[in-house]
C-alpha cells in the first residue's frame, strides 16, 4: 500500500478484522459460557407497553437499512449502470428509501431508549455493555441518516470509495486510499459499526440471534382443566386445544 500511514492501515485494516474475530469468537465464547445471559434477559416482564411498539419499529427499520447497506455496498456501481440505472437514478431513490427506513429506526430507538432510561425496571437491569451498545447504535444510526438527507443536496457516491474498501475486507485486499478519500461522517459511520461489532457479543444484541421461529410449527398441546369436567357438547369431543408457550 502506497501512500498509506501506519495510522490508516490500523484504522482501516487491522482495527475491523480484530472487530470481526472478537464479534465471532465472543459470540462462540457467550454461547458456550454464558446461555442463561444468553436468551434469559428479556425486558418484556418488566414492561410491554412501549416495547410492543418500539421493537417492531426499530427492527423493521434495522433491516431494511440493512438491505440498503447490502445493496449499496456489496453490489457494485457498474452492475446497477449495466441494467440502465443511472448514479443519479440510483442515489435519489437510495435516499427516498433511506428517509423512510431513518424514521423507522429512529422512532423505535427513542421509544426503546426512553423506555430503558424512564421505565426503573428496565434500568436496574441494564449492564454498562449495553448503555456503550446503545450509544454506538445512536452514533452509527445518527452519521448514517445525515449523508442520507444530505444526499438530497449534495450527493457523494459512496460506492466509489466506501463499497471499493469494504469489499475488500472480504478478500483480503482493503482499499485503504478509498475510504480516506470519503467524507468524515462517512468514516465516523464506519468506525462506529466496527466498534458495535466487537461490543455486540457482550450485549442484548445477542438475542437478535434467539428469535424463536420454532414456535411457528409447533404442535398443539392438549390443554385440561382443573375444573370439574363438563359433559361434551353434542358435535364436540370435550377437549379444549389451545397452543400455549407463548415467547417473550
Amino acid at each position: 500500500m502506497t501512500n498509506v500511514t501506519a495510522g490508516e492501515i490500523f484504522w482501516w485494516v487491522i482495527l475491523p478484522y480484530i472487530a470481526l474475530v472478537v464479534f465471532v469468537v465472543g459470540h462462540v465464547w457467550r454461547w458456550r459460557y454464558d446461555q442463561f445471559g444468553w436468551t434469559s434477559r428479556s425486558t418484556q416482564l418488566q414492561e410491554r407497553r412501549l416495547l410492543r411498539w418500539g421493537g417492531p419499529l426499530f427492527h423493521y427499520g434495522t433491516f431494511a437499512a440493512i438491505a440498503g447497506h447490502a445493496i449499496g455496498i456489496l453490489i457494485p456501481a457498474s452492475w446497477a449502470e449495466a441494467i440502465g440505472i443511472s448514479p443519479h437514478t440510483y442515489h435519489r431513490f437510495a435516499s427516498a428509501a433511506g428517509t423512510v427506513a431513518a424514521v423507522f429506526v429512529i422512532a423505535g430507538v427513542v421509544v426503546l431508549a426512553g423506555r430503558r432510561i424512564l421505565v426503573r425496571r428496565v434500568r436496574a437491569t441494564t449492564d454498562a455493555v449495553d448503555w456503550l451498545a446503545l450509544v454506538l447504535l445512536l452514533i452509527g444510526i445518527l452519521t448514517g441518516i445525515a449523508p442520507t438527507l444530505l444526499s438530497l443536496v449534495n450527493e457523494h457516491d459512496y460506492r466509489t470509495t466506501v463499497a471499493p474498501w469494504f469489499r475488500g475486507l472480504f478478500i483480503g485486499r482493503p482499499d485503504v486510499k478509498a475510504i480516506t478519500k470519503a467524507p468524515l461522517i462517512f468514516q465516523v459511520h464506519a468506525t462506529a459499526a466496527w466498534v458495535l461489532f466487537a461490543v455486540w457479543p457482550f450485549s442484548r444484541l445477542v438475542h437478535a440471534w434467539s428469535v424463536p421461529l420454532f414456535y411457528l410449527w409447533r404442535p398443539y398441546i392438549v390443554y385440561r382443566s382443573r375444573q370439574a369436567r363438563r359433559p361434551a357438547e353434542p358435535g364436540t369431543s370435550g377437549r379444549r386445544w389451545r397452543k400455549i408457550g407463548a415467547p417473550y
